[in-house]
């Protein structure tokens, strides 16, 4: 008897959640944001079609933990990320930098929206966790963040490499020259 009421409490934990996430995604899609992912930290990480092509979208995400704002991060969030860990455990870091890359190398543009992952599976951050002692983004958040800016990035512009370029010179460039090439704008 004890048993059956256990699984039943099992399985209505497990439906009610089932039915939360069918409605954060049922709101979230009312707003334009098509869920990508969820973090273990419960961040949210979500697209809204973009301008710059037919298939363009924005990445943003929302930490309830730290705002009640969706933020869009940029190639300069990210690599103050790394600078961040890398003070941390540099060995590690650049062992995430190479994995970044040959992510980036992995990725095809796409031809739908909204777009998925392509790369990335859950646990492929288990060997560089000991990176989310430090820095604000866990490492989980990082590799789904960039995967979908490199899918983006590669959409829009099929024979740019900057992002490539970006993470190639971290960890070797000075520091000035690699933030600086992350703020870049598109004007100079």
């Amino acid at each position: 008897m004890i048993n059956a009421v256990v699984e039943f409490r099992e399985r209505r934990f497990h439906f009610v959640r089932a039915i939360q996430r069918f409605v954060r995604r049922a709101l979230l899609s009312l707003t334009g944001k098509q869920l990508i992912w969820t973090t273990e930290r419960a961040v949210q990480i979500v697209v809204e079609a973009g301008r710059k092509s037919e298939h363009d979208f924005v990445v943003k995400y929302h930490d309830p933990q730290r705002s009640r704002n969706w933020r869009t991060p940029k190639h300069i969030h990210l690599i103050v990320e790394l600078y961040v860990k890398e003070a941390h455990q540099p060995r590690l870091t650049y062992e995430l930098r190479d994995h970044l890359i040959s992510v980036y190398d992995k990725v095809q543009p796409i031809s739908h929206y909204p777009p998925t992952l392509q790369v990335y599976r859950k646990g492929d951050e288990q060997r560089f966790l000991s990176l989310d002692a430090v820095g604000e983004y866990s490492v989980e958040f990082l590799l789904v963040v960039s995967e979908l800016i490199f899918i983006q990035e590669k959409t829009n512009y099929p024979q740019g490499s900057l992002t490539r370029e970006l993470y190639k010179d971290f960890g070797v460039e000075d520091r000035f020259r690699v933030v600086q090439k992350a703020a870049f704008r598109g004007v100079r």
